[in-house]
């Protein structure tokens, strides 16, 4: 009877080596890939967020749909960039100052001059009241409505001819506003990535019979970047 107790024993010793074994086996493994990899750490780039600057700028790609005369029915695509500015003297209220060039063509009243397709431009100054809405360290909404001129160019393509043979305005200086705002998404505690869609409004008029003037609320969209400044309120 002493061959199977020591058998017994023997089996015992070999199965208690080879789990202990298989226990070290698997702590090594288990502990590499810490060892290979080390420690994760968390990493927020937007933990700094804050909205206390006191300026910023923003520059982006514009578009603005608008139609060069009273009666036109042909509307045109103009393509530019929009240049604003903000002072921040409260968390929620700043005074926007805001710059934009539209450029491009236009389609033409019928005439029998030969002239499609004439460059036309708008050029727009304006200034007011920014409000910052909901916001958080991802991003914003921003509310504006701006007051100031606007320089329409119309007649540089018409070979010296009245706009009246293509129902355009005529070159001029007039009033303009701009109602709208920001979409802000944070990148990081400086740089924002914004969308600016709004309504721009001009009173053009003609010097033509019937001397009329109008309001043409048209839509503008720009697309770009936005720098907060260190300086803080």
């Amino acid at each position: 009877m002493r061959h199977p107790v020591r058998f017994s024993v023997s089996l015992a010793v070999v199965a208690a080596l080879a789990l202990c074994a298989g226990i070290r086996t698997y702590a090594q493994s288990t502990a590499a890939p810490a060892s290979a990899n080390g420690i994760y750490v968390a990493s927020d780039p937007l933990a700094k967020v804050r909205y206390d600057n006191r300026f910023d700028v923003s520059l982006g790609f514009a578009y603005d749909h608008m139609k060069a005369g009273p009666t036109l029915l042909q509307g045109s695509n103009l393509g530019g960039l929009d240049l604003s500015g903000s002072y921040w003297f409260s968390k929620h209220w700043a005074v926007e100052g805001s710059g934009r060039a539209y450029l491009g063509s236009s389609g033409a009243g019928v005439n029998n001059l030969g002239i499609k397709g004439p460059f036309v431009a708008q050029y727009i100054g304006a200034a007011g009241p920014e409000w910052l809405g909901p916001h958080n360290k991802h991003g914003a909404m921003l509310a504006h409505v701006l007051v100031g001129g606007v320089k329409g160019s119309f007649e540089k393509e018409l070979r010296g001819n009245s706009p009246k043979l293509v129902d355009f305005y005529n070159d001029q200086i007039a009033p303009a506003a701009i109602i709208g705002g920001h979409f802000d998404l944070n990148r990081s505690p400086r740089w924002v990535f914004r969308i600016t869609p709004d309504a721009v409004i001009t009173h053009y008029g003609i010097n033509y019979y019937p001397n009329t003037t109008q309001f043409d609320v048209n839509f503008a969209i720009s697309v770009g970047l936005e720098y907060k400044f260190k300086t803080k309120r």
